[in-house]
């Protein structure tokens, strides 16, 4: 008795959980969704996207859940329908079919309207992804064990800087998450395309961005491009996502998207505050 009592118990918290989690994908996590740039305690559905890949990707994994759950609510149907009406006691002489053409028609054709259902808009996050639109700024990221490094244009003052994990007091005064905060952030102006070249120093790392929907590696002795055009103002976080070494998990990304005004002035500033880079502005051909 006390053992069937703990298994009704277990499935209940299942069955309460389950319910929550299909509540959740029915109305696209949007009480639990993390804000742009940053998670949030118990969070269950992605960041809120602020370029065009994240929000493709976004509505992509919702479809998914959509699927799913169907798929899983179908499957449940037909096994509640096998259970209450095939069982000895609703049928005690059992049928002995073994075919049935529609069936097995339906079980062929259904599965391949799935896939094509997944495949059109996966082929479109594709094609965004890997689009080359012309380039408004450009950025180079270099991985090294266990900090980024920046590298801007000439046109923007052919400058470098590296950052670091802000730590202690200091990432208390700044009101950023913990782990997340660096003490330079990469600034870039809004509603601008901007291409980003990364590369590694040391080993590989991953460049990686909730918020901006990507995740590129940072290899030594290869060069990774990607593009993104953030659509609002903000600070946003990321982490190597590249198990690295030692201080793996303390290799924060700060990205702030300012306006094209604040954008200038952190230029002009950033040209005396951070090193000048000789023959900065080398980047690998793009368009």
């Amino acid at each position: 008795m006390g053992m069937a009592w703990a298994q009704g118990r277990r499935f209940g918290r299942s069955f309460v959980r389950g319910a929550a989690v299909a509540a959740t994908l029915l109305t696209g996590g949007a009480a639990l969704a993390a804000e742009a740039g940053k998670p949030v305690p118990w969070q269950m559905d992605l960041q809120t996207p602020v370029t065009e890949v994240a929000t493709e990707i976004y509505n992509f994994h919702h479809l998914l859940n959509v699927i799913m759950l169907a798929i899983v609510l179908l499957v449940l149907a037909l096994l509640l329908i096998v259970i209450f009406r095939f069982n000895e006691r609703a049928q005690p002489n059992p049928s002995r079919t073994t075919h049935n053409t529609m069936l097995e028609v339906a079980w062929t054709i259904v599965p391949v309207l799935i896939l094509v259902a997944i495949a059109i808009p996966s082929f479109r996050v594709l094609r965004t992804q890997l689009s080359d639109p012309k380039a408004d700024l450009m950025v180079k990221v270099i991985g090294h064990a266990w900090y980024w490094s920046y590298e801007y244009p000439q046109e923007v003052g052919g400058f470098k800087f590296d950052a670091n994990l802000l730590e202690g007091e200091d990432q208390v005064k700044s009101g950023q998450p913990k782990l997340l905060a660096t003490d330079n952030e990469m600034v870039v102006p809004v509603n601008k395309i901007v291409k980003i070249q990364v590369t590694a120093a040391d080993v590989m790392h991953s460049w990686a961005l909730p918020s901006f929907g990507f995740k590129i590696d940072a290899i030594p002795g290869r060069l990774n491009q990607f593009w993104f055009k953030a659509d609002r103002e903000g600070t946003y976080h990321g982490q190597c996502s590249e198990l690295c070494g030692q201080r793996h998990a303390y290799m924060p990304i700060t990205v702030k998207v300012v306006s094209d005004a604040a954008f200038q002035a952190w230029t002009a500033e950033a040209k005396t505050k951070f090193a000048r880079v000789e023959g900065a502005g080398k980047f690998a051909d793009a368009r």
